[in-house]
């Protein structure tokens, strides 16, 4: 039998009770993108169906706007090694990792700091105001880690059907990949 679902196990260790929900669907997000992208080939990964975002896409993409949403949190600004990464993204498959065994070392080692990052925020700082981007959008430390929780959900959600997809027309039962 399988185990049940992070937010059904009890609260993760370490984490004050109101960034538990949070921490759970990080946790959520890292087990449901391995199971889905550990079996697939460079091809699967890459391949875009119809146009779509790519598996590999959406779990480098993840681990990139965990750690820019993340920075906005602490209250500090993109630095240029986070422009650049942003940049890339948007040019992948690129630089990076072309593997599904890169892209979930570099997708869990994204999930794992923003696990730690929220663990050691101090919950008496959730509606501390953040600014976002170089707009500064106004936004909180409590808004940007919801936020961050959910977007990383959104993207794997993608991937799972992306990745369904992909295996199907690698299968020769779905059509073409597309490009």
């Amino acid at each position: 039998m399988s185990a049940p679902e992070p937010w059904l196990r009890g609260p993760v260790p370490g984490v004050p009770a109101e960034w538990q929900p949070a921490v759970h669907a990080l946790l959520q997000a890292r087990e449901d993108l391995t199971r889905v992208v550990a079996p697939l080939t460079g091809v699967q990964l890459w391949t875009k169906p119809g146009g779509a975002a790519s598996v590999g896409f959406h779990a480098v993409h993840l681990a990139g706007s965990l750690d820019r949403l993340l920075t906005y949190a602490r209250g500090e600004a993109l630095d240029e090694r986070q422009m650049r990464a942003l940049a890339a993204e948007r040019a992948l498959p690129g630089e990076g990792p072309a593997d599904a065994a890169g892209v979930l070392a570099l997708a869990h080692a994204a999930i794992d700091r923003a696990i730690a990052q929220v663990a050691a925020t101090p919950p008496g700082t959730m509606q501390d105001p953040r600014r976002v981007g170089r707009a500064g959008l106004p936004s909180t430390v409590w808004g940007l880690v919801f936020h961050a929780a959910e977007h990383t959900q959104r993207h794997v959600g993608q991937a799972i059907t992306t990745a369904r997809i992909a295996t199907a027309f690698d299968a020769g039962t779905g059509g073409s990949a597309g490009g």
